[in-house]
């Protein structure tokens, strides 16, 4: 594994990290509350915790790694503490959420994500976790948005 603090991520074809947290989905257990009379989706009060939880760690490799704005295969293996039923998508979308808004991925549209192969939800009940590798793609198109015509 990279030492974080030590790479340029431009100088290299990928970087692997691991959260030091039990990984959560986002859409799990959502909460519906209103704001004035319109009804607003926020998510789980434990995502809200991981958050919190995760985005110091996260700004950090970013002050390391940059922003991705180019084709990567983003590998997260998930190592929860209890063996329950876990969504993989869910937890993709999650870390893929949070990689956006600490800076470290661009988007998570497929231009820039574009694979999760390798990825898998664990079980560690000493040491939840989540194991990310972001791997350069290469020979993959990234598409263009159309030009809106007038």
């Amino acid at each position: 594994m990279i030492n974080i603090s030590e790479v340029n991520f431009a100088d290299i074809d990928g970087i692997s990290f691991v959260t030091p947290f039990a990984p959560v989905t986002k859409k799990n257990h959502g909460r519906i509350v209103m704001c004035g009379r319109y009804p607003k989706l926020l998510p789980s009060e434990a995502y809200e915790r991981y958050t919190k939880s995760a985005m110091p760690f996260l700004n950090s490799v970013y002050g390391t790694s940059g922003t991705i704005d180019y084709p990567v295969n983003l590998k997260c293996v998930f190592y929860l503490d209890k063996r329950r039923k876990g969504d993989l998508a869910g937890y993709l979308q999650a870390i893929q959420d949070l990689l956006v808004e600490a800076g470290i991925l661009a988007d998570d549209n497929r231009n820039i994500v574009a694979s999760v192969d390798g990825s898998a939800v664990m079980y560690d009940k000493a040491n939840p976790r989540t194991e990310i590798t972001i791997t350069k793609k290469s020979d993959y198109e990234q598409w263009t948005s159309p030009t809106k015509k007038r």
